[in-house]
């Protein structure tokens, strides 16, 4: 593809990803209640979901979403119930840790599950892809090639976007270490997560 249009769409996708977002509150909240040690699974799943968003813009198959509205529907809700789990879990934590220990931790594949439902379920990345991305990009001239060269430019831009979140967030975890402190931030988690839930549900 031409540079110019790989940056162009590296811009959208800076704007578009950049803006927080139900993926990116979801994130945010889990690194401050938990770390960032477990994270990655999560995230994984939301590159992987963005590239699914992609492929199917790139081959022409916004149809399927129309077609199979419903399946994206219940993908949405999943993500949307899991969502407020977490937030539950967070808020009922326990916050006095034997030191250098943390609460138990959900399982990778949760997470990946979680991370997954999220992004397909978020109707910003869908309306990106589908409806967004074809008046950026001439898909109808889109190659295989193409393809490539457009998913490792989404990758490189949404990896920078997520860690500096991740790195954030980190942060500020750092300066949580009294057992109220602990307690507040599990609670703010909760109500971030929760809000990104509603934020999913609501569109």
């Amino acid at each position: 593809m031409e540079p110019t249009s790989l940056l162009i769409f590296a811009g959208a996708l800076l704007v578009a990803a950049g803006s927080p977002g139900p993926s990116i509150a979801a994130l945010v909240a889990r690194v401050i209640s938990k770390g960032f040690r477990d994270v990655l699974p999560f995230l994984a799943a939301m590159w992987i979901g963005e590239a699914i968003w992609l492929s199917l813009a790139v081959f022409g198959l916004a149809f399927v979403a129309q077609s199979f509205h419903m399946a994206f529907v219940v993908v949405k809700w999943a993500g949307v119930a899991y969502l407020v789990y977490l937030a539950w879990k967070m808020w009922t934590a326990p916050v006095e840790a034997r030191e250098g220990e943390m609460p138990s931790q959900d399982s990778p594949l949760k997470l990946f599950a979680a991370g997954m439902a999220v992004t397909l379920g978020n109707p910003k990345i869908m309306m990106f892809y589908l409806a967004l991305l074809p008046t950026i990009i001439d898909l109808a001239s889109v190659t295989v090639v193409g393809w490539m060269e457009l998913t490792l430019t989404m990758a490189a831009v949404l990896i920078a976007i997520d860690l500096a979140w991740v790195f954030a967030a980190a942060q500020a975890r750092k300066l949580l270490r009294s057992t109220r402190a602990m307690r507040i931030a599990n609670r703010v988690s909760a109500t971030t997560m929760a809000g990104a839930a509603a934020a999913i549900a609501a569109r």
